[in-house]
């Protein structure tokens, strides 16, 4: 093996991913964070791989690979299968000769041809010491191969021998906690084009908003289009998402119209900060039109996806149609930079006080002052919370992501989510989502200007799009939870005339 992937011979590439194939057959579809679950995987091809580490040396070696896969599914006729757009993901291959004990539940298998034949190949961010090195390089900006390493202008400075642990949560990427003060994203399923996990918080710290954690370093590829593959941000040691806060607040019997009045006025801070640093357009009744149909289009391939929808999709129709026609009798609205996939599990509350002078590159939360801090402050009651993973929805294509849209597209993601609380709790609790809905909606008021319910269409249109894809992704990842969209959707459905 050579060192990048630019001094490869496509004989050599060849060769590797021959040898890895039967292994990865086996593996990937297994991995939480692959996107192409129950389809067929058909074969694979080499973007680029990169040795961090040398991988045929007598040591643990360190395999970076972009991986284009290629999938098929059931075709609409039900008459055999047609092949699907490739996808592009980002491995991370320990090699060893031999797996220590402690290694042995990131085993992908062992290599009988190719370049590192007779070698054992292993989920390489499980590995503490393979871990250190993807720091390392973080701490080092430059290039190596197709990568490139970069840092935050003034950020302070990384220290070195952080410990390195993965982050047991559920996500579709990976994420590594270094010494519980820095916490590295990398993202697994990757596109061309500025991640807005990067582009959008860096945003936030330019208009001076300390509601996202800034970026310290991350890294890129160009394969020959630009990726961004990983991002390292402060990590917010000792706080909890508001998802937990939630819950705990309906297992004990409590309101959260409080918490729900606060976040509603975060939201519209970081909406506010984006707007202002980003630009903005007006949708007119092409972009209208062509936003409703987006709707119908992601309608049409969640019934095929999901049976159970097909009895609503009349109805939920209506919902975009109402869109639609007033785009035609000439309504119009702003849209910008959104966060694209807010709900509960997407903000955390700090559980300590910023320290006087702190920053907003300062690790951990950032609390505006009582008059706000920078452009996008807000009241010094709402209290630590920092919104985080602007990564938008990643089962939609990276150029959607990107695109500026109504701000009430993230109001309609938390309403979803406040419900989506009082469903999980036994017995269920509709007053206690409805009033935390109305409280949030408040709290955006108070710092966006104008309730998000006076969008009456455009909010139901928006919410009854977010939980079609709810449902897409339950039935996909979590059919226990398939009730809790389709709970929902049946409310919806309710609501409207076909």
């Amino acid at each position: 093996m050579s060192e990048a992937a630019s001094s490869q011979t496509p004989v050599a590439h060849v060769a590797l991913i021959a040898s890895l194939a039967p292994l990865l057959h086996r593996w990937l579809p297994r991995q939480r964070w692959f996107a192409g679950k129950g389809r067929p995987v058909t074969g694979f091809s080499l973007v680029s791989a990169t040795e961090l580490l040398p991988a045929d040396g007598p040591g643990a070696g360190l395999l970076h690979l972009l991986l284009r896969v290629r999938q098929q599914e059931r075709s609409p006729s039900g008459a055999g299968r047609r092949p699907l757009p490739d996808d592009c993901y980002q491995l991370f291959l320990g090699v060893r000769q031999t797996l220590p004990p402690h290694l042995a539940p990131s085993l992908i298998g062992h290599l009988a041809s190719g370049p590192l034949a007779g070698r054992t190949v292993y989920e390489g961010l499980y590995d503490p010491r393979l871990a250190e090195l993807l720091l390392e390089r973080l701490r080092a900006p430059g290039a190596l191969g197709p990568l490139r390493f970069d840092r935050f202008d003034g950020s302070p400075a990384v220290p070195g021998g952080l410990a390195p642990r993965p982050l047991d949560a559920e996500q579709s990427n990976s994420s590594l906690v270094y010494g519980d003060a820095y916490i590295l994203k990398l993202f697994r399923r990757i596109h061309p084009g500025p991640n807005p996990d990067l582009e959008l918080p860096l945003a936030l710290a330019r208009a001076g908003c300390g509601r996202a954690p800034v970026p310290v370093a991350w890294y890129e590829a160009r394969a020959p289009e630009p990726y961004t593959l990983g991002v390292l941000q402060p990590f917010l040691r000792g706080s909890q998402d508001a998802w937990v806060l939630a819950l705990k607040a309906l297992a004990e019997g409590e309101a959260f119209t409080a918490e729900a009045r606060a976040l509603g006025r975060v939201t519209a801070e970081v909406h506010r900060a984006l707007a202002e640093e980003l630009p903005t357009v007006t949708l007119h009744r092409p972009q209208i039109e062509q936003l409703a149909d987006g709707m119908y289009a992601r309608l049409d391939a969640a019934a095929e996806a999901v049976p159970a929808l097909t009895p609503y999709a009349p109805r939920l129709r209506t919902a975009f149609k109402a869109v639609a026609e007033l785009g035609r009798r000439g309504r119009v609205w702003c849209a910008q930079r959104v966060h694209g996939d807010l709900h509960l599990g997407q903000i955390l509350r700090g559980a300590q006080e910023t320290a006087p002078g702190e920053g907003p590159l300062t690790p951990g939360p950032v609390t505006p002052g009582p008059s706000g801090s920078g452009t996008a402050g807000g009241p010094a009651d709402d209290g630590h919370w920092s919104v985080i993973d602007f990564e938008g929805e990643p089962a939609r294509p990276l150029t959607e992501r990107r695109r500026p849209q109504p701000a009430v597209r993230d109001v309609a993601g938390m309403l979803r989510s406040f419900d989506y609380a009082a469903r999980t709790h036994r017995p269920w609790n509709p007053d206690w989502a409805e009033r935390c809905r109305s409280a949030y909606c408040e709290g955006y008021a108070e710092v966006g200007g104008a309730d998000p319910r006076q969008e009456t269409e455009l909010l139901r249109a928006y919410e009854t799009d977010k939980a079609v894809y709810e449902a897409v992704y339950e039935a996909r990842h979590r059919p226990d939870w398939l009730p809790v969209p389709m709970a929902a959707i049946d409310r919806l459905a309710a609501a409207l005339t076909p």
